[in-house]
């Protein structure tokens, strides 16, 4: 199935997701990697307060390269999303409701998208260039000594996805290797 979604992404959007379906995002959405994830978790664990809004947010997690001129971004690929592993499932469950990377993830995450009614998107890996043409503004809104690694806040359209892990905790992962193996 496909949807057109828009951000943010809510429970009550991402109940309506399944494992497989076809997605286009519109709406801002914020990158992070693995050193911003670290630095929120500190922030986090001195009891301070996230640099960004977290509830019914979603996560890329990408690094840009640099913008050609006239583009607000340049390549735009999803990274692995196991690196942001140990972090994810306390972000689900402080709100955030989405993530988009690539690859499989850990049960303890796969338990607090269940537990928070959240989804897991793929981007398709070593398509940065073609994904970068969905992305209409791009800005650093902390960490910017992070270089790539800063959280930026983008504003993006029709961003295909395809959700791995829905909020029933189905994993496209799984069923799609019993299912081919069984051709």
């Amino acid at each position: 199935m496909e949807h057109k979604i828009f951000t943010p992404i809510t429970s009550e959007v991402a109940i309506t997701l399944h494992s497989g379906d076809y997605c286009y995002i519109s709406g801002e959405i914020y990158v992070a990697r693995d050193a911003a994830h670290g630095r929120m978790n500190e922030a986090l664990n001195k009891g301070e307060k996230l640099p960004i809004p977290i509830e019914n947010c979603t996560i890329y997690y990408m690094g840009p390269s640099p913008a050609r001129p006239g583009r607000p971004i340049g390549s735009a690929g999803p990274t692995t999303a196991s690196r942001m592993d140990k972090y994810a499932p306390r972000l689900l469950d402080l709100g955030m409701k989405a993530m988009i990377g690539k690859g499989k993830r850990t049960p303890e995450v796969i338990e607090a998208i269940v537990r928070n009614k959240g989804v897991y998107f793929a981007a398709v890996g070593g398509a940065g260039a073609l994904l970068s043409k969905c992305i209409k503004s791009s800005e650093v809104v902390c960490y910017d000594d992070l270089g790539a690694e800063a959280i930026r806040k983008l504003y993006v359209e029709d961003f295909p996805v395809i959700v791995v892990i829905d909020s029933e905790g189905n994993n496209l992962y799984e069923t799609a290797i019993k299912e081919f193996s069984q051709i």
